[in-house]
């Protein structure tokens, strides 16, 4: 143990000198100058700040504002129905939704990219016309998926007064209900996966209730059934079908 520490220290100290030789200069960050007079350097740093914060609350507008949500609960769904524990894996499953994601929003990013990213880029649009532009996209695909009655709880808390186009429904309250509609809409397809799952589980029960086989656990003998009813059936081909169609 003395040995390694004898090792490591002469690293230790080279680091600490080093970290010390850097803090000593004065450290130039280029582009981001809040406190100069330029009018266009202090737009583009709030440029980039604006981009990074958008970086940072990525995940959550693709999990919230997208049809993600339903795919990856679905998938879960039928996962947990096979009890196949981790086959496939998380890994599988994510990657699954996020390329469905992006191919069911294909259309819907197509308008942001038209109507909000490019102009902006162009410096045709200011940074609120531009999120005006890219919102309204989103609130038609949202819309359409969020049931009136999860959107008016969340008008009605906030006293929001009904609104007369989808334009001008407020972000706050049309993300949670189109979440809550995403969810309930998951689950009623989740419930239509598990029944054959189930029908199955109950007629191996009972046969080996029948036979006197109580201490053979059902779920051994019935995996292989509901995986080959899954394989005969193309599983995977009408879940994501029925996904598709869903949208």
């Amino acid at each position: 143990m003395f040995r390694k520490l004898s090792i490591l220290t002469p690293l230790l100290l080279f680091g600490f000198i080093s970290i010390v030789h850097a803090t000593s200069t004065t450290p130039i960050i280029p582009g981001i100058d809040l406190g100069s007079n330029d009018p266009a350097g202090v737009s583009n740093s709030l440029s980039i700040i604006l981009f990074i914060t958008i970086l940072s609350i990525a995940p959550a507008i693709l999990v919230l504002m997208t049809c993600f949500t339903r795919i990856i609960v679905v998938l879960g769904f039928v996962r947990t129905a096979l009890g196949t524990q981790q086959s496939p894996p998380n890994q599988v499953l994510i990657g699954l939704a996020l390329f469905l994601t992006f191919f069911i929003m294909g259309p819907t990013f197509s308008q942001i990219n038209q109507n909000a990213f490019q102009p902006f880029m162009d410096g045709k649009m200011g940074q609120q016309e531009a999120f005006k532009a890219a919102a309204s996209p989103l609130k038609e695909f949202m819309a359409k998926q969020t049931r009136e009655k999860d959107l008016q709880i969340f008008l009605d808390y906030a006293k929001i007064k009904q609104p007369k186009n989808i334009t001008d429904i407020p972000l706050t309250a049309l993300v949670p209900a189109y979440a809550i509609s995403e969810l309930k809409s998951a689950f009623q397809m989740g419930f239509m996966i598990f029944i054959p799952f189930l029908v199955i589980d109950m007629i191996v029960s009972s046969v080996l209730m029948s036979m006197g086989m109580m201490m053979l656990p059902p779920v051994m003998i019935s995996l292989p059934f509901k995986i080959l009813l899954f394989i005969l059936v193309d599983g995977w081909s009408l879940i994501v079908k029925s996904l598709l169609m869903s949208f």
